[in-house]
């Protein structure tokens, strides 16, 4: 006699990415005018944004010997960074510039898609979806 076992896969679903950086809070009111998210929960050292339908979110822990990324530079790699579609390449960088983004020098290929630094340094990108 043999006995059969069923296995069962484990359902998993994107909940959020989580950002070191030395202020949450200020990282947070980025991030959140950006994708318009709220705060969803904020202690001292951590934050977390929201869509109000649920979806996926944007954490950001305080990191007390933060260091910034140095792209292009490789002295202090920049780890990871998110791309962010968007319909106006000009017009995106533009509000994202008054949201307190930067734009490096370095823009590896400006025509289809942007680098820009976040308030914390973490570089991200914003390109047009075609």
């Amino acid at each position: 006699m043999t006995t059969e076992t069923t296995s069962t896969t484990p359902a998993f679903r994107y909940a959020a990415v989580t950002f070191d950086c030395a202020d949450p809070v200020e990282l947070s009111r980025f991030y959140g005018e950006m994708f318009g998210l709220s705060v969803a929960y904020s202690s001292d050292d951590f934050v977390f944004l929201a869509g109000k339908d649920g979806t996926a979110g944007l954490g950001f822990n305080r990191l007390a010997d933060y260091r910034r990324p140095t792209w292009p530079d490789p002295a202090q790699e920049k780890q990871a960074h998110i791309e962010v579609g968007v319909d106006d390449l000009d017009e995106a960088e533009a509000r994202l510039l008054t949201l307190g983004a930067t734009k490096p020098e370095s823009q590896p290929q400006p025509d289809r898609w942007r680098v820009l630094l976040d308030p914390a340094g973490h570089p991200f990108c914003i390109t047009t979806l075609v």
